[in-house]
């Protein structure tokens, strides 16, 4: 089915293992035989098939083709959740945004395998795709199961059964599935006994000194990987080149000068109160303005940070 849709013009990603990284690939025919399944988290958030690192917005450039995304895991659904709330605001809507979103299909997998810092479940997650993708895939015994999430996924799931004889999922195998859905959701919880939940931790952090976050932010180089990995940070520049192009570039609040005005104050000066404004944005301002999880428990701050500052350390030891 997948070469199938790869030959016939779809633009198909899913993720494979390739030099040591597990990751997001443009698949073309015999490359549906190294895509990896129901493992957690590709190294690239689910964001960037969205929200692009750098994109001419001012120019017609013409929007990609029909869009299947497969192999996405629940922290980034729920984080792309966040974003739809953000740019599909009805008085504001992002054109641009909006085009992908209808052009994609989200293919979800339930995680069968954690990796190392996932913590999802402590923020009422589960590990398997629910609301905001299309469609759930399981590969369990060289067979495949499908879901519908939505009426998108409905009609794909339809589409492909046209394509192929496809039988129906037997009970044995979707008892299977979610024993490994179950098991997945258990590990992870012990994995993170201890660490609150995110109205705890917004808490936790509101009442934290300055000193606190001097000591915690000492070893941070503002670097920005955290904000840029993260599946919910979507701060970005408008760059104005000639021939009135307009290019939108991401950005994130711990690169120095992210506030700086043209009267050069700058209210994230300092190397901690950068540190602390991302904690703040990511436990109290975005649910707060959104009543949205800011923070999906995907951990890739963490894997990504050069410093070796851990999250989830600097919040338990909050507690």
């Amino acid at each position: 089915m997948l070469i199938q849709l790869s030959e016939d013009g779809e633009i198909l990603y899913a993720p494979v293992r390739h030099n040591g990284a597990f990751d997001y690939k443009l698949i073309k025919g015999k490359d549906v035989e190294g895509i990896v399944y129901n493992e957690a988290k590709p190294a690239s958030p689910l964001k960037i098939f969205f929200l692009p690192i750098r994109l001419n917005v001012s120019g017609e450039a013409k929007p990609p083709g029909r869009t299947i995304i497969l192999g996405a895991t629940s922290c980034d659904i729920e984080g792309l959740k966040l974003l739809d709330t953000i740019y599909i605001d009805k008085d504001y809507t992002d054109e641009t945004y909006l085009s992908r979103r209808q052009n994609t299909i989200i293919i979800g997998t339930p995680c069968h395998k954690t990796a190392e810092n996932c913590h999802c479940t402590v923020y009422g997650l589960n590990p398997w795709p629910g609301s905001g993708s299309d469609v759930s895939l399981s590969s369990i015994d060289d067979s495949f199961i499908l879901s519908a999430l939505s009426e998108k996924g409905d009609n794909f799931i339809k589409e492909v059964r046209k394509r192929i004889n496809a039988e129906e999922p037997g009970k044995s195998d979707i008892e299977n599935i979610r024993n490994l859905n179950e098991s997945t959701a258990a590990e992870v919880s012990s994995m993170n006994d201890g660490l609150p939940g995110t109205k705890e931790t917004g808490s936790l952090i509101v009442k934290a000194n300055k000193e606190f976050w001097k000591k915690h932010s000492d070893k941070c180089v503002s670097c920005g990987a955290c904000s840029a990995i993260c599946p919910t940070c979507t701060c970005f520049l408008l760059i104005d080149r000639p021939g009135f192009e307009k290019i939108k570039q991401q950005d994130t609040c711990q690169y120095p000068a992210f506030e700086r005005v043209a009267g050069g104050e700058d209210p994230l000066r300092e190397l901690s109160v950068r540190f602390h404004n991302r904690y703040m944005c990511k436990y109290v301002w975005k649910p707060e303005r959104f009543e949205a999880l800011a923070c999906t428990g995907c951990g890739r701050c963490i894997d990504t940070c050069i410093a070796n500052i851990s999250k989830n350390e600097v919040i338990m030891e909050l507690t």
